[in-house]
């Protein structure tokens, strides 16, 4: 079963909140210590304590930086994050976590800025604060196991903040470019103030890889993270670790579009990269078209966090203009393949099940293989060998 973690965010999202509700959660205190000194970076020390925001308990994280840090701006590029990051001894899916949510934070400041990647100096981003905060989320999901994350829509307040630059608006113009090209789904409230940071954005953006919860699940952890402002409303990120309940039902999405200007060897090959590719299912079926020109709709069925990798694969290799995405339940048999000797050799047996119903079937390119050592047709290998199953 996997570990899915639901991030909860109606009062915002930011660095030092997502740590501290991760460490609420379960994450080791300790690996998180030592994986954060391996950076070798110095001028700040931690606290972890307790909290409370509008009378609920929750965990502080709190990067706490050294008097001369406070009163320098240490500008650095994705080259020197990246280099702190790589050389760190965290593991290598915390690496991949922290290296993820500094390109997509450098890929908006340079937006942003009007620069390359390589230009941008960051400047509150790229501060001892937020390279800790980034880094020990990364460490913690990677200690819980996290195989899942799911974001409730982000809420944001609105009005203006001081920066390094100046005045801005909020949301703060790194967090719009980070909404714009991740897909996220940014709820502006009536509360004054900046409630989303470009490193709570970046770190959503870097995680998540659905946008629903399961059907049916379970709540085993519950983790509070505080904030460090006052808003009239808790300001706390609730995180869950979630178990999906398995009733034999997932949910997909389906891609569909209809082609009227392609070879069938060009509708061939795309076909082939689309399930290389890691759709579920993907099929052709004969239609016509306005002026009853025949064509053709091709039908992909894909898991969720695949579905916009997908719609880029259809879009390059078929000529396709407009892709629909219908978001689906899918009921399936549970399956599981056994080994079985029969008289004519080695064989799979496919069983799937769905509560009183049992389906058994002999896998056809072992049946093949078998039906051409022994100079057979595949039907009297499919006979002869359902003759020696015993169901």
């Amino acid at each position: 079963m996997k570990n899915i973690l639901y991030l909860e965010c109606y009062s915002g999202i930011s660095g030092d909140m997502t740590v501290a509700a991760l460490l609420d959660l379960g994450a080791d205190e300790e690996t998180l210590l030592q994986g954060l000194k391996s950076l070798n970076i110095d001028g700040y020390k931690i606290k972890i304590s307790q909290t409370s925001k509008c009378g609920i308990c929750a965990k502080d994280f709190n990067v706490i930086l050294e008097e001369h840090h406070k009163q320098h701006h240490f500008h650095r590029n994705i080259k020197d994050i990246n280099q702190i990051i790589s050389s760190s001894n965290i593991t290598q899916n915390a690496k991949e976590i922290a290296l993820k949510t500094f390109k997509i934070i450098a890929e908006a400041e340079a937006k942003v800025h009007g620069k390359s990647i390589e230009e941008v100096h960051f400047h509150e981003v790229g501060a001892i604060d937020s390279i800790v905060d980034i880094v020990a989320v990364a460490i913690c999901i990677d200690n819980l196991k996290i195989e899942q994350v799911i974001v409730s829509p982000i809420y944001e307040g609105h009005g203006h903040v001081k920066c390094q630059h100046g005045i801005i608006p909020v949301p703060v113009p790194a967090v719009v470019e980070i909404a714009k090209g991740e897909n996220l789904q940014l709820k502006l409230t009536d509360t004054e103030g900046e409630m989303v940071t470009p490193t709570g954005a970046a770190i959503v953006a870097a995680l998540k890889t659905r946008n629903q919860l399961p059907k049916n699940y379970i709540i085993e952890k519950i983790g509070i993270g505080a904030g460090k402002k006052d808003f009239p409303k808790a300001n706390i990120l609730r995180a869950y670790i979630l178990q999906a309940i398995d009733n034999n039902e997932d949910q997909v999405i389906l891609l569909r579009c209809n082609i009227d200007d392609m070879t069938g060897e060009e509708l061939g090959f795309a076909l082939e990269v689309i399930i290389e590719e890691g759709a579920l299912d993907a099929n052709f079926t004969p239609i016509f078209m306005k002026k009853n020109r025949p064509a053709y709709e091709l039908t992909v069925i894909c898991k969720e966090e695949d579905h916009t990798r997908l719609k880029k694969v259809i879009f390059k290799y078929t000529t396709t203009l407009g892709i629909r995405a219908i978001p689906s339940t899918r009921s399936i048999m549970k399956r599981t393949i056994t080994n079985f000797s029969s008289t004519l050799g080695e064989v799979k047996i496919k069983e799937a099940k769905y509560e009183d119903i049992t389906k058994r079937t002999i896998e056809y390119e072992d049946a093949k293989k078998i039906a051409k050592e022994h100079n057979l047709s595949v039907g009297e290998v499919f006979r002869t060998i359902y003759s020696e199953l015993r169901w």
